[in-house]
């Protein structure tokens, strides 16, 4: 749970909603699924930039090319990253 006002799917307006599927659709899609869905559908960390959706955007759309299945790297690499890189910050994302 974030702890700082969010905005849930379900209540996003149009320009929220743009910004987090245009997002989305940029991940493989094994990705797809949430690991720690919030309430509304989303995940959390998504939620928790929602009160500026183009920085919502440009934050994940970041994140969803580094993981593109069309990269040399295999799931297991991306993931074995993103895990370090959270380690190294010390966030449990």
């Amino acid at each position: 749970m974030a702890w700082i006002k969010t905005v849930p799917m379900a209540e996003a307006g149009e320009a929220l909603r743009r910004a987090m599927e245009a997002q989305r659709a940029l991940y493989p899609i094994e990705y797809a699924t949430p690991v720690h869905p919030s309430e509304g559908g989303g995940a959390q960390i998504v939620e928790s930039h929602s009160l500026i959706p183009e920085a919502l955007f440009h934050a994940f759309s970041t994140f969803g090319v580094l993981m593109s299945a069309g990269l040399p790297l295999q799931r297991r690499q991306h993931e074995m990253i993103a895990t370090m890189v959270s380690v190294t910050n010390r966030c449990h994302y």
